[in-house]
């Protein structure tokens, strides 16, 4: 693994040295940047910034695909470097540069119980916790360096888990909580740690950016889920070859990006770990050696004839790093194996491996997106099986946002919703365990850190959420509503001989959220009130009464983050 690591590090040197050089701002909007992550998307829909980026790959680079001067400064009204006290140009001719990158501030606080998905590095957590991630970014010729480490601090206090109680289901539960690494408390104490956070070692070259790098990645059109690739564990390092605006040819416009990461475990042990039932524990001990490589590709392509539309492809693989033997585990384009599922192959089911299809239609004219991705659990199916049961192994997600014209010049009221199912629909799948992000072989799942690397949610779950706001320019006021289930497919699997409907795990969540730029401040919030039917599924039955009030539970959820612009 060390002689791959040092191989790869120098093929990205050779890269860097052979290209000529031609300087260019590197710097990113993070996802989920208080804010501006929000904006700069609904500037496109707006038609403020350049239609031709897909927003399929991020995070985006605003200096190349917008051609904005600042990365970080979408409206123009915070860098002057020739007045600036921070932002500087150094080296011969004053070719180099140095920025201030947005000191941000993040906080949580949960009443009851852990909740909350797409936070980055915030931790399952009852109580508060907060993120504290100031940075720099440098430039000389080619070469970029933007460090924003993030600083956690989280209170993880203890909370009501998987009920005790609940002994006649431990055994089912279990048999996900075998395949994933997702513990529901990270240890019995305050919970600190430092993360590399949003940074970057880059060689930029004209369009396309090679590199190293700790940075939140989010793969496809949806804004609220991505199957594959979210922020909703914290960023993992990665190598990384991808593009910082569409490439244009003759027949449109490209974008992608290829990474190899490495992937943790959180040493953490899921709830109720020295359950035994007849002398037999209900945990199986995670590998010893659970460093797992993760492989990803993704590409976007904008038909010249068909202006607005994107359409995109992503696939990922990852697997045990002891388990590396060949440049199919390296490289997704060369990891799939096609052949049945029922028949063994040593080397495919090692891999824990991922796909998907999207696309989103464009109009500036009409302020409006509609979007859709369709993803599968493995990439070793055949066309043949897919045309016969294409629900197979399957999750979706459709959504779409419209910005609608106030009598006040640039103010409007927008409309979004999105769906996302990752629940099975086909029994046989559900007592096979082919869910979605566990794995028979990687028993730590498709996570880093104990936390989900796609659907924040986790495996199984369906969610539909809606939002209504209105917008001018940065600022936002509006209210949402999400109906998380959680893990339909352990539902199937458990409660499926019962039919008993009333054990489904359900969160009704509103919300009011808010975005607000004041002077050289960017605030984001938000107020949650999580309304829990039947928590953990627990319903304790009564022979003399049917409809007995399941676990019900209320969670109050508060979110602020603060990002300071510095002149």
């Amino acid at each position: 693994m060390k002689k791959l690591v040092r191989n790869l590090s120098r093929l990205f040197l050779i890269v860097g040295l052979i290209l000529s050089a031609k300087a260019s701002f590197a710097q990113t909007v993070p996802v989920g940047m208080p804010v501006l992550d929000n904006y700069v998307r609904r500037a496109q829909l707006l038609g403020l910034v350049d239609s031709s980026s897909s927003f399929m790959i991020r995070p985006i680079y605003p200096t190349e695909a917008f051609g904005i001067k600042y990365g970080f400064d979408l409206d123009s009204s915070v860098v002057d470097m020739d007045l600036s006290a921070v932002h500087r140009n150094f080296g011969k001719d004053n070719k180099g540069k140095f920025l201030m990158l947005p000191a941000v501030l993040k906080t949580q606080y949960n009443s009851t119980y852990a909740f909350g998905v797409n936070d980055g590095a915030f931790i399952p957590n009852r109580g508060m916790q907060a993120i504290l991630s100031p940075g720099i970014y440098a430039e000389f010729g080619n070469f970029s360096l933007q460090f924003q480490p993030e600083i956690l601090l989280a209170q993880n206090k203890d909370y009501q888990g998987f009920p005790i109680e609940h002994q006649a289901t431990i055994l089912f539960y279990y048999e996900y909580m075998n395949r994933i690494d997702m513990p529901e408390r990270f240890g019995d104490k305050g919970y600190n740690q430092i993360y590399g956070g949003q940074s970057s070692l880059r060689y930029n070259f004209k369009d396309v950016s090679v590199g190293v790098s700790t940075e939140n990645l989010w793969w496809g059109p949806g804004r609220r889920t991505s199957l594959l690739m979210s922020n909703n564990a914290p960023g993992f390092f990665h190598f990384t070859a991808n593009t910082r605006k569409p490439i244009q040819t003759k027949i449109g416009s490209f974008e992608g990006q290829f990474i190899g990461g490495f992937l943790n475990s959180s040493g953490f042990l899921p709830p109720l770990s020295d359950y035994s039932i007849q002398q037999n524990p209900v945990y199986i001990p995670k590998p010893e050696n659970s460093k797992r490589y993760l492989s990803g590709l993704v590409l976007t392509y904008q038909p010249k004839w068909v202006p607005g539309l994107f359409l995109g492809y992503g696939s990922v693989s990852h697997l045990y790093r002891k388990d590396i033997s060949a440049l199919g585990d390296l490289i997704p384009i060369f990891s799939g194996r096609k052949g049945p599922e029922n028949v063994i192959d040593p080397i495919r089911d090692k891999r824990q491996q991922f796909s998907s299809g999207f696309f989103r239609w464009l109009s500036p004219e009409g302020h409006f997106e509609f979007y859709g991705e369709y993803g599968t659990r493995d990439n070793n199916r055949r066309l043949s099986d897919f045309m016969i049961e294409p629900e197979s192994g399957r999750a979706f997600t459709f959504g779409f946002s419209h910005l609608m014209s106030l009598k006040k010049p640039g103010h409007y009221f927008q409309i979004s919703s999105e769906m996302t199912q990752t629940g099975q629909t086909i029994r046989e799948d559900i007592r096979d365990l082919k869910t979605w992000y566990i794995h028979d072989h990687v028993k730590d799942g498709y996570t880093h850190k104990g936390q989900v690397l796609g659907a924040g949610n986790g495996p199984g779950s369906n969610v539909i959420f809606v939002e209504f706001a209105w917008v001018n320019k940065m600022n936002r006021l509006g209210f949402q509503m999400e109906r998380i289930v959680y893990n339909n497919d352990f539902y199937y699997f458990r409660y499926e001989a019962s039919k008993d409907w009333r054990n489904k795990y359900v969160d009704l969540v509103p919300s009011l959220v808010g975005d607000w730029k004041v002077g050289d401040f960017l605030l984001s919030g938000k107020m949650q009130y999580v309304n829990t039917l039947n928590y953990k599924w627990f319903l304790e039955n009564q022979p003399d009464q049917y409809f007995v009030p399941g676990y019900d539970r209320k969670n109050f959820v508060a979110q602020i983050g603060v990002a300071y612009l510095f002149r």
